[in-house]
């Protein structure tokens, strides 16, 4: 099964150290054990544009949907076997202590 986890800031997480962020062995073992499919970092939201479509007319407005102090800040494809594999994979994941993750699985068109 193929799984969004969406990596989040977080005001209330521990505070960023380099030496905690072992971003790069994460994805080194997702790699290796076929969990980990694209992935990467997002620009900060004032790097956003939100599109809307009302009455016919394109939207466009600068910055994110929602103004939060939390942002998206990137994401990553898993394919995991079950939900419990994704989570305990994405538990490992440095932002789980940084931010905060969420990871929802795929839901593809046509399927109930």
């Amino acid at each position: 099964m193929k799984f969004l986890l969406l990596v989040c800031t977080d005001p209330e997480g521990e505070e960023y150290s380099p030496e905690g962020d072992n971003i790069q062995e994460w994805a080194s073992e997702g790699q290796e054990r076929g969990l980990l499919g694209e992935g990467n970092r997002l620009r900060p939201p004032e790097h956003a544009k939100t599109i809307r479509k009302r009455g016919g007319k394109v939207i466009v407005t600068d910055g994110p949907f929602a103004e939060t102090k939390e942002w998206i800040a990137g994401f990553d494809v898993l394919d995991c076997a079950s939900l419990e594999e994704a989570v305990d994979f994405a538990s490992r994941h440095p932002m789980a202590r940084f931010g905060r993750l969420e990871v929802r699985a795929v839901w593809p068109l046509g399927e109930d």
